[in-house]
């Protein structure tokens, strides 16, 4: 099997699950685990970083990474979505799989995707791609594998990691149809990744979700470590060009500077360092010195990605009410004459939210549609644009490629232009500006999330 043949048929996989007739409900994680039991069981040698969370897990994820190979240690990353390429979500020792590697794992597991299709449980989209990252990094032996939760936790498929360390980076409301309606019984489902006496390690959560985090920790014997509490978090500097902070707990202290603009991924910084220490295959010294090294030249694809400067072209995958203030936040930095904003955002997300916290950084607003199915209709997103910025002109265009070519056609050498409120905007983003985007650097691999 070809990679174009393995994608058309995970492609597949997905839009079966988009069938109002699908019989599946997803109730237990006995399909992955079924399918994994075929193929060995690779997850089980696997030395795992689990993380979750509303927002940051992706970035988490990636600063994990590039701290562990900056000293040393082989890795398999995976996260979800991918910004424009199938491969993205499967990292090995920084990089993603080459083609050929995924389409030989997809090639192995299609055999018994189809088998477990013809039972009452079968495999979904995510499990196979799960299970294809497993099998990638047990062949590849690598010493860590960073594996990122797709939705939820307690039954997102990768929760059959046996992890060394557990993660959850924050909490809000979203996909509330599906993990529940409060931030409790969110917490709930993000919690359900810990397992029995791991040690976990949980971002600045709201009260209500801290206290189910607590609870289940208490519940399983788990060493709890929060950031602002156990762990020590101080933001000493914060640039479009970067930030320091200073992370400290037990004896352990550090003052980093993290290429990558915001508090909050200062803070993701701070949980990776977290997660990395808990692991205990480096000694303060070296994991400080690792830590120098990898923040200071970290590349977070999709994540306020500038693509030029003279006029200000960024892409966003902000998509939850949360990432969206953290993103007007550093937008408000960056001096400017006008500002046009591409946006599209996808169904169960707190659509109001994110236009009240990006469309009043706007003079100009595209609201566009990134993904045929997963997108809001954009006149529906047009009217929340309306509702939470009077002074902007909103504008709808369908076509994203075309919403896209257009606002940086328009832009003059002082405006800025930001394509944000999806990952799938962010994707087709990158494709789009990377055409003609003067000053622009050339972005690495892309990754999610």
């Amino acid at each position: 099997m070809r990679l174009a043949e393995a994608e058309a048929w995970l492609e597949g996989l997905i839009n079966l699950e988009r069938s109002p007739d699908l019989r599946h409900a997803r109730l237990s994680l006995a399909p992955v685990q079924a399918m994994l039991a075929r193929i060995g069981d690779p997850q089980r040698g696997l030395r795992v970083v689990h993380v979750a969370g509303s927002k940051g897990k992706g970035s988490t994820a990636l600063l994990c990474e590039a701290l562990l190979r900056a000293a040393g240690v082989s890795t398999g990353t995976f996260t979800s979505p991918h910004l424009e390429r199938w491969t993205e979500r499967f990292r090995i020792d920084g990089r993603e799989v080459p083609g050929d590697a995924l389409a030989a794992a997809v090639t192995a597991l299609r055999p018994h995707a189809d088998a477990l299709r013809e039972g009452p449980e079968p495999p979904s989209f995510f499990d196979v791609t799960t299970a294809a990252a497993f099998r990638l990094f047990a062949e590849a032996g690598v010493d860590v594998a960073i594996v990122e939760v797709g939705l939820g936790g307690r039954l997102d498929s990768t929760n059959v990691a046996e992890p060394a360390v557990c993660c959850i980076t924050s909490i809000e409301l979203e996909h509330t149809d599906k993990l529940g309606d409060t931030l409790a019984a969110i917490a709930g489902e993000k919690a359900g990744i810990a397992k029995p006496g791991v040690p976990l390690v949980c971002g600045a959560l709201p009260p209500e979700a801290l206290a189910v985090a607590e609870a289940r920790a208490r519940a399983l014997g788990c060493p709890l470590a929060v950031l602002g509490r156990e762990i020590r978090f101080e933001l000493l500097e914060e640039g479009i060009e970067g930030s320091r902070f200073r992370f400290g707990e037990d004896a352990f202290e550090a003052e980093l500077a993290l290429a990558a603009p915001g508090r909050h991924q200062a803070a993701n910084a701070a949980l990776a360092l977290a997660c990395t220490r808990r692991l205990g295959r480096l000694d303060d010294r070296t994991l400080r010195d690792a830590a120098g090294r990898a923040f200071a030249r970290v590349e977070l694809p999709g994540r306020v990605e500038i693509f030029a400067r003279a006029p200000w072209i960024v892409v966003d995958g902000a998509h939850t009410a949360a990432s969206a203030r953290a993103l007007a936040a550093t937008l408000r930095r960056l001096p400017r004459r006008r500002s046009h904003l591409v946006l599209s955002v996808s169904a169960g997300k707190d659509l109001a939210a994110i236009c009240q916290a990006l469309a009043p950084e706007a003079d100009v607003v595209t609201v566009t549609r990134a993904e045929a199915v997963r997108s809001l209709d954009p006149k529906l997103v047009a009217d929340a644009v309306r509702a939470a910025a009077g002074r902007a002109e909103v504008r709808v265009v369908p076509n994203p490629h075309l919403a896209l070519r257009a606002a940086r056609e328009a832009l003059g050498a002082d405006d800025l232009l930001c394509a944000a409120g999806s990952f799938y905007l962010a994707g087709i983003a990158r494709r789009v500006l990377r055409e003609r985007a003067p000053e622009s650097r050339t972005p690495g691999p892309a990754p999610r999330v």
